[in-house]
C-alpha cells in the first residue's frame, strides 16, 4: 500500500470511528417507588419521548416499584450519576434542600386545574426544577398526582379521631407538622416499607393519594379512605447533573425540553388516574370517606397557619414561597 493509499486508508477509519461513535446508544436508567400512577406514566412517556426526539441515541430503562432501592437511596444514586432520574413527591428531598417542601403547604391549593397552572407556571417551574443544581441534581419535570388524605384501619368523621393514631409521612415539617397538630404521631417512612408496616398493624394509616395506594394494593390491608384534601400531593422528576453535563449540547437541549413537553402532556392521565383509583378501591372492598362541611373547615381553620409558621422558622425558604405564592395568584386569573 503506498503511503497515499495508507493516509486515505486512515482517515476513512477515523471517519468511520467517528461515526460509530456518534451512533453509540447512551443507556440512562430512571427509578422511581411508585407503580401504575401518573408518576409512573411520566417516566415511560418522557423515557420514550428521549429516544426518539435523540434519534435512538438515549436509550432510556424504566424501573418503577422501588426496583433500584429506597427513595433515599435513588436519590443519592442519581446525584452520583450511577443511575440518570428519580421521580418522585419533592418532599423527600427535604434533605438536598428546605424549600423542596413548598408545595406540600396544607390548604395552598384550592383545585386540581389551580395546581396544574401554578406548576405549569414559567417563571415558577424555573426557579423551583433549579433548586437542586448545586446538590447534583437538575429538575425536569413537576407535575400532579392528586389530593392528600388518610388511609387508615378505622374510619373517623372528625380529625379528633386521629389522636394517637401513628401516620406515615413524608420527612419535612410541612407534611410532619399538620398531622402532630391534628393529634397523630407523624412517622417519617420509605414508601417501599409502607404497606408491610400496615398489614402488620405498626402504621395505623398513611397520609397521601389515591393514585398512589390504589396501584400499591393498599386496600388489602387497610379499607378505610378519608378523603380531607387538605394538601396536594405533586412530583417532581430530578435528572443527575453529573450525567446532563457529559451528554453533548443537542441531547442536554432535548433532556430539558423533553420534560416540559411531557409536564404539559401529562396533566389529563393525572385526573384519569385520580378517578378510576377511587373506582378500583371501592371495587377492591375499600371505602372513600369525607368529612362533613363544618368538619373539613374546621379542620383547615387549624392546618391553615401551619404554612407560615414554618416558613417563618425556615428563612431561606421566603423567595421560594413568595413566587409560589405569586404563582397562585396567577393562577386564579
Amino acid at each position: 500500500m503506498t503511503p497515499k493509499m495508507r493516509t486515505a486508508a486512515f482517515a476513512a477509519a477515523a471517519l468511520l470511528a467517528g461515526a460509530t461513535a456518534h451512533a453509540q446508544t447512551i443507556t440512562a436508567k430512571f427509578g422511581l417507588a411508585t407503580l401504575n400512577d401518573a408518576q409512573h406514566v411520566w417516566v415511560q412517556e418522557y423515557a420514550a419521548m428521549l429516544e426518539k426526539d435523540s434519534g435512538g441515541r438515549i436509550k432510556a430503562e424504566v424501573y418503577p416499584a422501588s426496583q433500584l432501592g429506597t427513595i433515599p437511596r435513588m436519590i443519592e444514586q442519581t446525584q452520583f450519576g450511577s443511575i440518570q432520574m428519580w421521580a418522585g413527591p419533592p418532599e423527600f428531598l427535604y434533605g438536598v434542600d428546605p424549600r423542596f417542601e413548598l408545595l406540600t403547604a396544607p390548604g395552598l391549593f384550592k383545585s386540581l386545574d389551580q395546581t396544574n397552572k401554578v406548576l405549569q407556571d414559567p417563571e415558577f417551574a424555573t426557579a423551583f426544577k433549579a433548586i437542586g443544581e448545586k446538590k447534583g441534581l437538575v429538575g425536569v419535570g413537576l407535575f400532579i398526582t392528586g389530593p392528600s388524605a388518610f388511609v387508615l384501619h378505622k374510619p373517623i368523621t372528625k380529625y379528633e379521631e386521629l389522636a394517637g393514631l401513628k401516620i406515615r409521612v413524608l420527612a419535612s415539617p410541612m407534611q410532619v407538622d399538620p398531622v402532630r397538630a391534628l393529634g397523630a404521631s407523624p412517622v417519617p417512612m420509605s414508601l417501599g416499607e409502607v404497606l408491610p408496616a400496615l398489614q402488620q398493624g405498626t402504621l395505623d394509616g398513611v397520609m397521601g393519594s389515591a393514585p398512589v395506594f390504589e396501584p400499591l394494593g393498599y386496600v388489602d390491608a387497610v379499607k378505610f379512605y378519608i378523603d380531607t384534601q387538605h394538601e396536594m400531593v405533586t412530583s417532581t422528576s430530578m435528572i443527575s447533573a453529573k450525567w446532563l453535563r457529559g451528554l453533548p449540547a443537542d441531547l442536554q437541549k432535548i433532556v430539558i425540553e423533553d420534560g416540559k413537553k411531557e409536564d404539559a402532556a401529562i396533566y389529563a392521565t393525572s385526573k384519569a388516574k385520580l378517578e378510576a383509583s377511587f373506582v378500583n378501591w371501592k371495587k377492591g372492598g375499600g371505602q372513600v370517606l369525607t368529612f362533613s362541611p363544618a368538619e373539613q373547615a374546621r379542620m383547615m381553620a387549624l392546618l391553615g397557619p401551619i404554612t407560615d409558621k414554618v416558613v417563618d422558622a425556615h428563612p431561606d425558604e421566603k423567595p421560594m414561597y413568595e413566587l409560589l405564592k405569586a404563582a397562585l395568584q396567577r393562577a386564579l386569573q
